[in-house]
């Protein structure tokens, strides 16, 4: 029974629900769903009712984000980041430990990361992952009693000297501490040796030969040996190569705890659109050709692939654009932040996938990865965080209209299915005039 009337229900006409996609009333108060009901029952002190075009879903929850604040603030900060996010309907971000000056491997910066966001103000909620870099075993129990999600580690180097790499052999002891912890492990699978020894040059083909498969495959293997041994749950960021797939999933019937995502460039571009010289499409590990996409979408759906999440990885222009075009000179990320639904609902529709498996992609599949069981869902007892969406309408990707501090974007020019119409975080209107976000803990 309701004790208080509701602050806000929201009429649905089609809801995607944990149960499926149907008609609803959802009703919030203070914050939280606190009724999901037969469409037409529920009454509050304000009613929406969406159009018919329109769908009701969770706000995204994407746990792979690079802020960069403090420290390259200059690159995307906490401000600009989140409207972004906002703006593309996802309510929950979790902020990589690299590419900030510090970069988050002791609690003293992650304080200073927390201080920063908070500074800054936040248009959706931000969790925090910890790194594991040489050196600082003794600071991950700190870390993870501190609240971080999770920890990463790069098995190559990741790009900005602060934050180096691990060997096998501190990969092994790294997991040794977190599995004691029941901490979650996120691994840049990428072979170093590997990727020395191939050949490298300006040209998108040479790039691309220079991070092969083969460097994919080597890593993940050398992953699944330490989880394997050591027992403890390891993830494998942004998957590029399809190669690894049957290596996971041959892992996971072993009893290794171990998961797995990929990004949404990887699911909509192929290495055969990439024109020389356009550095906005360059991402490592990169994107490959046609074939391996439809191998990828293959893994999201047989679930070998857990999560669909952006690897927003923003740079200045010129920083992205190094070297007049050089592959081998410019940084390494792509911002979609603001794009992300758009691009994969756009593909998975074109596969003929509902948006229901989107969701589970997409938010409460990264919601539950993280432990965040208010998250990703519409379900009494979460977070309102919920997006308006108009699944049929299409839009063509103005760099203009993107909230990064830098919209340079390999998507300008492409029509794309799926309208953000709007988002509530916790039941309010985001981006609002005021920031409304919050800091979240593990």
């Amino acid at each position: 029974m309701i004790d208080r009337p509701l602050d806000l229900v929201v009429r649905a006409r089609s809801a995607v629900l944990p149960g499926g996609v149907r008609p609803a009333d959802v009703g919030v108060r203070d914050g939280r769903v606190a009724v999901v009901a037969g469409i037409g029952t529920a009454d509050a002190a304000e009613t929406v009712d969406l159009a018919d075009d329109e769908v009701l879903m969770p706000g995204l929850v994407d746990t792979h984000v690079h802020v960069n604040e403090p420290g390259r603030t200059d690159w995307e900060g906490f401000a600009s980041a989140t409207r972004a996010a906002a703006a593309g309907g996802v309510t929950t971000i979790v902020d990589m430990p690299l590419n900030s000056i510090p970069p988050t491997v002791d609690v003293a910066a992650l304080e200073a990361k927390r201080s920063a966001a908070l500074s800054a103000g936040l248009h959706v909620d931000v969790g925090f992952w910890g790194g594991l870099v040489p050196g600082n075993l003794p600071q991950l129990a700190p870390l993870h009693a501190a609240g971080v999600m999770g920890v990463k580690c790069f098995l190559l180097p990741s790009g900005v000297e602060e934050f180096p790499p691990v060997s096998a052999a501190q990969l092994r002891a790294g997991l040794d501490v977190l599995a004691g912890l029941g901490a979650l492990t996120l691994v840049h699978a990428e072979d170093g040796s590997v990727v020395r020894a191939a050949p490298s040059g300006p040209r998108y083909a040479d790039f691309l030969a220079s991070r092969p498969p083969a460097a994919e495959v080597a890593a993940v293997r050398t992953l699944v040996d330490a989880a394997e041994r050591s027992g403890a749950r390891v993830h494998v960021v942004h998957v590029s190569s399809a190669d690894v797939l049957e290596l996971i999933s041959d892992a996971r019937l072993r009893g290794v705890g171990i998961t797995a995502e990929t990004c949404p460039h990887y699911l909509t571009l192929s290495s055969a659109e990439v024109p020389d010289g356009a550095t906005a499409y360059k991402c490592c590990p990169p994107i490959r050709d046609a074939d391996n996409r439809d191998r990828l979408w293959a893994g999201l759906l047989h679930g070998v692939l857990d999560v669909v999440v952006s690897d927003h990885s923003p740079s200045p222009p010129g920083v992205k654009e190094l070297g007049s075009g050089d592959f081998g000179a410019a940084w390494g990320g792509i911002s979609s932040l603001q794009l992300g639904l758009a691009l994969v609902w756009t593909e998975a529709r074109r596969r003929g996938i509902g948006l229901d498996r989107v969701v589970r992609w997409m938010s409460e599949g990264p919601a539950d990865l993280v432990g965040l069981g208010r998250k990703g869902r519409i379900a009494v007892g979460a977070d309102a965080d919920l997006v308006r969406f108009a699944p049929e309408e299409t839009f063509t990707v103005d760099p203009a209209a993107l909230h990064h501090r830098h919209p340079l974007t390999p998507y300008a020019g492409r029509t794309l299915s799926g309208v953000v119409r709007g988002t509530w975080l916790r039941g309010e209107d985001a981006p609002g005039d005021l920031p409304r976000g919050a800091l979240l803990r593990r």
